[in-house]
């Protein structure tokens, strides 16, 4: 089938036309970002391929539809960019990847605690410069600390699996309990109870009407004084806007990120050479206790090369037979 990739980077192009080898498809690669102005750019093709901040929304799945488009195949696990109802509405079926690799998330994941712990990014730059001072670099062990992961999914549970390991006390709340996670020493508790008792808070849920902005400044004031906050989610799941008072206060004592709620204007591309319109997001980056990296959790070997033959496969099995595997539905939604 004629495949229009949106967002596409060069390692988009590289593992996609691996997993293509064989010329099944026609990839056309766009490096623009699927939205209403762009829509027209991708008129004809019969599929349209999509990534976390492409925009779906009912204008443009409406356009999509009367422009020829049958599927829509997210190269993701989320699907909050996709207006489900719009898309059952104008016949455009959605499917996803739902489990690239929930390790290479995971690992990142405990990679922002490790580094925001024992700040070795502020270390790196410090022996760089010949500055070999330990005064600021104080750190503390994991092991004993407890931590509340929100969201105990795959991923949420290869942190479990992986925090087990340093002898961290395990919490967690999500709406379905997870046995793999009891059996990991994972305590479920209310989300009160988890801000109330976590050193470290750790988020690993999707974005949906329930869950956006789960935190918030009610919620962070539940939280230990001095917490770490971690986000590798979502970044609708945070409110932006209140974590600055937070760090001000030290209420929140370290921040990592590797979603953010606008991030659409900012992550996937190289800005250094201008200047950040996002006034909240340039606040947070003067915190010497924030780290933010740019929505690369998921960006290993591994991952690529499963999203890749995953999403190919998606739409290979559609253009066969016209059955979606891995589709979004509005069973989802609940």
């Amino acid at each position: 089938m004629k495949i229009a990739i949106c967002s596409a980077q060069a390692h988009d192009r590289h593992f996609l036309a691996a997993a293509n080898a064989a010329g099944e498809h026609e990839l056309v690669f766009f490096e623009t970002r699927l939205s209403a102005e762009s829509v027209q750019v991708v008129a004809g093709f019969p599929v349209v391929c999509a990534f976390v901040n492409d925009v779906l929304d009912a204008a443009v799945l409406q356009a999509l539809a009367q422009q020829g488009t049958r599927l829509v195949a997210l190269r993701c696990a989320g699907f909050n960019n996709v207006d489900v109802p719009a898309a059952e509405k104008y016949g455009i079926r959605v499917v996803r990847v739902p489990a690239y690799s929930p390790h290479s998330v995971a690992e990142h994941t405990v990679a922002l605690i490790l580094t925001l712990d024992r700040k070795t990014h502020r270390a790196y730059n410090r022996v760089r410069d010949g500055n070999f001072s330990l005064d600021g670099l104080l750190g503390f062990e994991l092991r004993g600390r407890t931590v509340g992961i929100i969201g105990t999914g795959r991923i949420g549970q290869a942190v479990a699996e992986i925090l087990h390991g340093f002898g961290c006390r395990l919490l967690a709340y999500d709406p379905v309990q997870n046995e793999a996670c009891k059996a990991t020493g994972v305590s479920y508790v209310t989300l009160d109870e988890l801000y109330r008792d976590s050193d470290i808070v750790t988020l690993h849920c999707p974005l949906n009407k329930q869950t956006h902005h789960l935190i918030d400044a009610v919620a962070i004031h539940k939280m230990k004084r001095g917490v770490m906050l971690i986000n590798t989610s979502r970044g609708g799941v945070i409110d932006s806007k209140a974590l600055a008072a937070a760090l001000k206060s030290g209420h929140i004592g370290y921040l990592g990120l590797d979603v953010y709620e606008q991030e659409g204007d900012l992550f996937f591309q190289d800005l250094s050479n201008r200047v950040i319109q996002d006034d909240v997001f340039e606040r947070l980056l003067t915190f010497p206790n924030v780290l933010i990296t740019g929505h690369q959790g998921f960006f290993t070997e591994e991952a690529m090369r499963n999203i890749a033959q995953t999403t190919l496969e998606n739409i290979s099995l559609f253009a066969r037979s016209g059955q979606c595997r891995n589709e979004v539905t509005r069973d989802l939604l609940r």
